[in-house]
């Protein structure tokens, strides 16, 4: 895998900045992580007496609330954001699940993350759809210098509705250029620019450098309602971006997507990738 999600932006533009007060949006329709690279992750804490997970760029905290329930041994979870918003939500969604888990939350970037409370090393750290977000060799030093010695790094994403390659996606990324310009938007302030080296090489030149990676191919059903509501989520299509005219954008989207859907569905074939890496066993 190269890059799972989009390329890295050229600029750094702030968290406010890209998703603002979205949470709501996106919790309710940002897609969750795959039942099988569920599986595979509590695998890796299958051996481990009291796991604790550090999951960096949690959002609406969407890989705790997958492991949680298929993992009931978990004692800890770190929650790691720069946007409140995307914090509170994520605590808010925790709380009914936890049982006997603990959880913290920490807002900042995600390599100045310092662990909030001493001794609870991370078994496994999870990056969900948000490594393209981060200084990621720094992310990566911390990663070693906070995670337990055993621990994994799993670094995971599918893309996104501008990266899909169906014929109502392509429709879809026309209609937002035709409002926003060709550059994919980051946000009000950038765009993004392909990146100068993969997930890989990051991996490679850290001390997490033993990956495999696993594809998860699966199919994902929408409808125009969940589309919209997802759009309004995102760095490269949120209301902001359109001002005024978003109300007239939407209703245009809405006209689209309903003349592509069949039975008012819309149909996304995809894959879900997981780098995983682990420390080389020489080195621990």
């Amino acid at each position: 895998m190269t890059h799972p999600d989009e390329p890295f932006p050229s600029l750094a533009p702030s968290d406010e900045a890209l998703f603002g007060a979205a949470a709501t949006e996106y919790a309710r329709y940002r897609p969750g992580v795959p039942d099988a690279a569920v599986r595979l992750l509590a695998g890796i804490l299958h051996d481990v007496p009291e796991p604790v997970l550090l999951d960096l760029g949690t959002g609406t905290g969407q890989v705790p609330l997958a492991l949680l329930p298929v993992v009931p041994r978990l004692t800890h979870v770190e929650l790691v954001d720069t946007n409140p918003g995307m914090l509170a939500q994520a605590m808010d969604s925790l709380k009914p699940v936890l049982k006997a888990c603990t959880a913290s939350a920490f807002a900042g970037e995600a390599h100045t993350f310092v662990p909030q409370v001493p001794g609870r090393r991370p078994d496994l750290v999870t990056c969900c759809r948000a490594f393209h977000w981060m200084d990621r060799p720094a992310v990566l030093a911390m990663a070693d210098r906070v995670a337990a010695p055993q621990a994994a790094v799993a670094i995971m994403g599918d893309g996104s509705l501008w990266t899909q390659d169906a014929q109502w996606t392509r429709a879809l990324r026309e209609l937002i250029q035709t409002y926003l310009g060709p550059d994919r938007r980051a946000g009000t302030r950038g765009t993004y620019t392909e990146p100068g080296r993969s997930y890989e090489d990051d991996l490679a030149d850290s001390a997490f450098s033993e990956v495999t990676e696993h594809r998860f191919p699966f199919s994902r059903t929408w409808t125009p309602d969940t589309v919209v509501g997802y759009l309004r989520s995102t760095s490269f299509a949120r209301p902001q971006l359109f001002a005024a005219r978003h109300e007239t954008f939407e209703a245009e989207a809405r006209q689209l997507l309903d003349a592509h859907a069949h039975g008012g569905v819309l149909r996304e074939d995809a894959v879900f990738t997981v780098l995983l890496a682990r420390r080389p066993r020489t080195a621990t």
